[in-house]
């Protein structure tokens, strides 16, 4: 073959490869722009979500601050809180990152769970009360200032003044000023914050009320404050060390605050905290990898309600468990009286190669333990019973303290029941009330039981 003969095969094979290479690049910006597209149409459906969901919050609570109806008071209630959800499901799905939105979600959630509070707490004879009200007011002014912020970006999204990427790099044009006019989409959702309207202060029974803000756990009042040193030495009691090994590596703060201490032993490494007040141990965790299984789970809740009647936690009963890497984790809460009290919940793992305590918490108890006046039950088991769908097999039944998602308790009749389908149930009759307080469902798998 001659040289020219090769030269424009050569030539020929180059102009080939680049083709199909062009070919290629062209289909891939083509699926990368039909990507963005799709991506681009995602986050504009989110925040048309959020804007509507947030104005159909601010009519909900209008409404209920003028309802005098108990029925209709209710249903408004309810609307409220699947609005506020909705809003927060659409935040969700907008590309912020880093960009700081706390108060925004955080009143989405203060608004839906006030909301639910309220209807949980309507009667025949009174709706709300006169401060309820003023607070349905003043948040209803807020999702309004907030709905008009977000229908304003909206608009502006709409348009082209603000692009879906420039949500999604908001923290990165923060501080950016192009001087092109348009207003940019970090900055812009920044002032949301920056600008947010004053909202009430929340008093209720519910996880959002601000007067839980700074309450002191039950367990820990009027006890003093301890050194590091202090610390240190209950931490090497409670795991029967030497102070020596253990190295402060953390002092947190909130609710219960605490010293966090590391200490290296043989098969890892660890981890303890500390109350700052009282010296009560919070938490304990190794980073042991656990063998091959060899005890059983009963052998296990055996040795962890062992540990816990030597660490001093009295009438404990197991509950549910959890089985995952040879570990079994179970929850304990102390029975006083015959009356189960799940606020004081103590979670216990245990390595079920040796039997080993590997984890142990208990905020729960040191939140809420303390001496209680457990009034008999108004309503007998017989007659809360009758208030079990009769779709459902009653198997067992005993009492039963039950945290509201405040700082208030509620004794209960608690009925383990049987679905039709097979699935465990527990129904919840205030024994005070005789009414339905609250239903759980049962998720049993072989690792254990999930309660939702």
């Amino acid at each position: 073959m001659s040289k020219q003969k090769i030269r424009v095969l050569a030539v020929s094979f180059l102009a080939a490869a680049f083709a199909i290479t062009a070919g290629f690049a062209i289909q891939g910006h083509a699926q990368a722009r039909q990507y963005r597209r799709l991506l681009d149409n995602g986050y504009r459906h989110a925040f048309a979500e959020l804007a509507t969901a947030t104005g159909e919050l601010e009519v909900a609570l209008t409404k209920m601050s003028h309802a005098t109806s108990p029925a209709l008071f209710a249903s408004l209630c309810a609307q409220a809180y699947s609005k506020a959800q909705a809003a927060q499901a659409a935040l969700g799905e907008l590309p912020y990152g880093n960009v700081e939105l706390e108060q925004t979600a955080a009143f989405l959630a203060r608004a839906g769970d006030y909301a639910m509070a309220l209807a949980q707490g309507t009667s025949a004879e009174l709706v709300c009360t006169d401060e309820h009200r003023d607070a349905l007011f003043q948040l209803s002014e807020a999702a309004g200032e907030l709905s008009l912020t977000l229908e304003t970006l909206q608009a502006q999204l709409s348009a082209g003044a603000i692009r879906p990427e420039d949500l999604a790099e908001a923290r990165e044009r923060l501080a950016a000023e192009d001087g092109s006019g348009q207003v940019n989409g970090g900055s812009a959702f920044q002032s949301v914050e920056s600008d947010f309207p004053e909202v009430p202060t929340l008093i209720y029974d519910g996880p959002f009320s601000q007067h839980l803000d700074g309450r002191t756990p039950r367990m820990l009042e009027g006890l003093p404050q301890v050194t590091e040193e202090q610390a240190r030495e209950a931490a090497a009691a409670f795991l029967d060390l030497r102070p020596e090994v253990f190295t402060l590596t953390a002092k947190s703060e909130g609710n219960l605050p605490s010293y966090g201490f590391t200490a290296m032993v043989d098969g890892g490494q660890l981890y303890i905290q500390v109350t700052c007040q009282g010296g009560q141990i919070l938490e304990v965790f190794s980073s042991r990898t656990a063998g091959e299984p060899v005890l059983s789970r009963t052998e296990s809740c055996e040795k962890a309600a062992a540990f816990l009647a030597e660490k001093g936690y009295a009438n404990m009963a197991p509950s549910y468990f959890m089985e995952q890497d040879g570990v079994l984790a179970i929850n304990f809460a102390p029975v006083e009286n015959g009356v189960y009290c799940y606020p004081d919940l103590v979670k216990v793992s245990v390595a079920l190669d040796t039997g080993e305590v590997v984890g142990f918490e208990a905020a729960g108890y040191l939140t809420h333990h303390g001496s209680r006046d457990l009034s008999s039950p108004a309503v007998d088991a017989q007659t809360a019973q009758a208030l079990v769908d009769d779709s459902l097999t009653v198997l067992s039944h005993q009492l039963a303290l039950i945290p509201t998602g405040g700082e208030y308790e509620v004794l209960c009749h608690e009925f383990k029941c049987q679905a039709q389908d097979g699935t465990h149930v527990l129904i919840y009759v205030n024994a005070q009330t005789g009414k339905q307080q609250h239903i759980l469902l049962l998720l049993e798998a072989e690792n254990g039981t999930l309660v939702l």
